[in-house]
C-alpha cells in the first residue's frame, strides 16, 4: 500500500514532467469563463420553466366573462342574470361582478378621462373562478350556457390572453437548454485541444519515457491527470462565480 510520502513523492514526479502550476495557463481560466456561462444559461431556463409553469397553474381556473352591448341599462340587466345563472352551475366555484370604478382605472392610462364618460360604452365584466378540471371542457359547458342568455355574453379564459407571452417564455427555456447544450460541447473541444497541445508540446519527454519502459498507458495517465486537474479547477472555479 502506498503511504502518504509515495503519493506525495508521486505527485512531484508528475509535476516534473508536465511542468505547470495550478490555474497555469489558458484553459483553466478558459473551462471557468464557460463553466459560467453555462449555469447562467441553466439557471435562465429553469427560472423561466418556474414561471411558465407557475403562470399556468395560476390562470389555468380562471376566466372572464364580457357583457358586450352599448345600452347601460341592457348591459347592467343581461349582467345580473349572467351572474345568476353562473353562480348556479356546479363547474363554477365563485362568479364576481369587477367594479365600473375598477374598470375605469385600469382603462384609464390607455382611453384616458374618456373611460371614465358615459359616452364610452364599457362592457361589463364578470370574474369566474373554475372548480378543479379540464378547463377547457368547462369553459365550453359555459359559452353554451351564456350564448342561450344573450349573444352579446362572452366568455375567455385568461390563459388565452397570455398564451403569447408563455409561448416566448417557454422558447426562451427552449433556447437556454440549446445554449447549455453547446457550452458543454465546446468545453469539451476545449479540453481536447488542451490535452492534443499537450501532447505535442511533450513530444520529447513522451519519447524518453518510452525508451525507459513507460508505457502508452501510463503516459496516458500523465496527461489525464493534468489536464483533468485543470478542468475541475476551471469549472469549480466558475461554477462558484
Amino acid at each position: 500500500m502506498a503511504t502518504r510520502a509515495d503519493r506525495r513523492a508521486s505527485a512531484a514526479a508528475r509535476q516534473r514532467l508536465l511542468p505547470g502550476g495550478r490555474l497555469a495557463g489558458p484553459m483553466p481560466w478558459i473551462i471557468a469563463i464557460m463553466m459560467f456561462l453555462t449555469v447562467l444559461a441553466a439557471a435562465a431556463g429553469l427560472g423561466l420553466g418556474a414561471a411558465v409553469g407557475a403562470m399556468s397553474a395560476d390562470l389555468a381556473g380562471r376566466a372572464s366573462v364580457q357583457v358586450v352591448e352599448a345600452d347601460a341599462q341592457v348591459r347592467d340587466h343581461l349582467a345580473a342574470r349572467a351572474l345568476a345563472a353562473l353562480r348556479g352551475v356546479a363547474d363554477v366555484h365563485a362568479a364576481t361582478a369587477v367594479d365600473s370604478v375598477v374598470l375605469a382605472d385600469q382603462l384609464r392610462p390607455w382611453l384616458g378621462e374618456d373611460a371614465l364618460s358615459g359616452d364610452l360604452p364599457v362592457p361589463a365584466l364578470i370574474d369566474v373562478t373554475l372548480t378543479p378540471g379540464d378547463a377547457d371542457i368547462k369553459v365550453a359547458r359555459l359559452r353554451r350556457l351564456l350564448g342561450g342568455l344573450s349573444p352579446t355574453l362572452r366568455i375567455e379564459p385568461h390563459a388565452a390572453f397570455l398564451l403569447p407571452l408563455a409561448g416566448l417564455l417557454s422558447a426562451l427555456g427552449w433556447l437556454a437548454v440549446g445554449v447549455v447544450v453547446l457550452m458543454a460541447l465546446a468545453t469539451g473541444a476545449v479540453v481536447v485541444l488542451a490535452a492534443r497541445g499537450a501532447h505535442g508540446s511533450h513530444r520529447g519527454t513522451i519519447e524518453v519515457l518510452h525508451q525507459m519502459g513507460a508505457t502508452d498507458v501510463q503516459i496516458a495517465r500523465l496527461f489525464q491527470w493534468r489536464i483533468g486537474l485543470d478542468a475541475a479547477l476551471g469549472g469549480a472555479l466558475g461554477f462558484a462565480f
